[in-house]
């Protein structure tokens, strides 16, 4: 882990807080997930706020409860594998 990543996850960590995106709040189902993958919420917290808005909204606009499921987990593993923004997608409307 880098020294600015391990900075980012102890500053996470200490407040207890989930960074947000632009626009966008943080879902609950999405709290969730990165806050029992530690990996995950490190690399959430060292990506943009814009990022997450990205992830977040790209969550949002899923019409299926089991594609939101979908799309969450493969947030937590993108992010894991060093993704920073979902692909192949146009990007949020509301920013």
């Amino acid at each position: 882990m880098t020294k600015k990543l391990a900075r980012n996850a102890s500053r996470s960590d200490a407040s207890g807080e989930i960074s947000a995106g632009v626009v966008h709040k943080m879902p609950a189902d999405l709290r969730k997930v990165l806050t029992s993958s530690p990996a995950a919420r490190v690399a959430w917290e060292d990506i943009t706020p814009l990022a997450r808005n990205e992830w977040i909204c790209w969550i949002e606009e899923a019409k299926k409860p089991e594609t939101r499921s979908h799309r969450i987990e493969r947030t937590r593993s993108e992010l894991v594998d060093g993704k920073r923004r979902p692909c192949c997608w146009a990007g949020c409307p509301h920013r």
